[in-house]
């Protein structure tokens, strides 16, 4: 039989203990014959061999184990508490193994620790600075008042409604961060039910038309659809995506140009809601950042078209809390479109 690896090293140390002993005991033979016989050779040999075998791989284990133990205590990322005396070998390429395997795993734990402190430190970057544009704003149309401009009622008029502006934007980030917190620590309660996705479109049609106008982007269907298409959904939180993806196809679109939304079937059990503009596009290396809170493609042109950053954010986790899909496709200067599944009422 193949002897285990683990075991060679004390197996052949103790041959040569064994080996030694015997050459030993047959001089002593030799020398005293008569006193020593070569069935209590034999059996001194064996048992010389057995113990040796045993006391030679406890002894090795535990020179091992307390080295190790040494490491584990000396390098932080290592917990004592997960080496187990069992898992000591003198199999030193086993062990190895084990020991590394250990420190990867760690090393995973940890890079997604920091990668997490690091959206942390972003986000909180983020906020303070989507908050403190406008509450500057606002501080400077109130100072600019108090210190006398209030006396003229067209420039107070003026500086009161730009003000309300301001103060209406950072109640849209509060707004939104509030979901976004909810969504991400509550979860989401969804209330399911089936609706008709193309009245449901039309009704943000109809909601934005004025918005569209002044910038001569006509809103429309990709072709007449005859018949209902019913899905299953909570139409609240869809209308929420509808409208947050539409604006920004108003928002980012070309002037004169065209936002259309498209429903197809994705599968048997599915639709996907397309939503397309024909505006500049997003180049390749935003996109896979693009539904990050807070990420902006143009920072000064963002902020000029206003909006809280977390749109696009509170879509993508509207869509997951249904157990859909959000789906993104864009070619720099020729457009983007946004999709989204939803399962089809049956």
């Amino acid at each position: 039989m193949k002897i285990k690896k683990t075991y060679k090293y004390a197996l052949w140390s103790a041959l040569y203990l064994t080996l030694l002993s015997i050459i030993f005991i047959a001089l002593s033979y030799l020398l005293f014959y008569n006193y020593i016989g070569g069935v209590t050779l034999a059996i001194f040999g064996i048992l010389f061999f057995i113990i040796s075998f045993f006391i030679i791989q406890y002894r090795t284990e535990h020179f091992i184990y307390q080295r190790i133990k040494k490491l584990y205590e000396d390098i932080s990322v290592l917990d004592i508490n997960d080496l187990k005396r069992k898992k000591v070998t003198t199999d030193i390429e086993a062990l190895t193994k084990t020991v590394q395997e250990y420190v990867e795993g760690k090393s995973e734990e940890i890079a997604h620790l920091t990668q997490r402190d690091s959206f942390r430190r972003d986000f909180l970057g983020n906020v303070a600075h989507e908050l403190k544009t406008p509450l500057f704003t606002v501080q400077g149309y109130i100072l600019t008042l108090i210190e006398g401009a209030a006396d003229d009622q067209e420039i107070r008029t003026k500086y009161l409604e730009r003000a309300n502006k301001g103060v209406e934007r950072l109640t849209s980030i509060i707004k939104d961060l509030d979901m976004i917190a909810k969504l991400e620590t509550e979860g989401m309660k969804m209330n399911i039910e089936p609706f008709n996705i193309l009245e449901l479109v039309q009704n943000v049609f109809d909601l934005f038309e004025m918005k569209a106008k002044k910038r001569n982007i006509k809103l429309k269907f990709d072709k007449l659809y005859e018949f209902p298409y019913f899905v299953k959904g909570d139409v609240e939180r869809i209308e929420q995506v509808l409208i947050n993806l539409i604006v920004n196809s108003i928002k980012y679109g070309k002037v004169g140009g065209v936002t259309t939304v498209s429903i197809e079937s994705y599968n048997p059990n599915k639709f996907v809601i397309k939503v397309i503009d024909d505006g500049e596009g997003i180049k390749q290396e935003h996109l896979s950042r693009l539904f990050e809170r807070f990420y902006r493609v143009d920072q000064s042109r963002s902020r000029e078209q206003g909006g809280s950053g977390l749109g696009l954010s509170i879509v993508k986790h509207i869509i997951e809390a249904h157990g859909e899909t959000i789906l993104l496709k864009s070619n720099y200067g020729e457009g983007s479109e946004f999709s989204f599944t939803l399962e089809k009422a049956m």
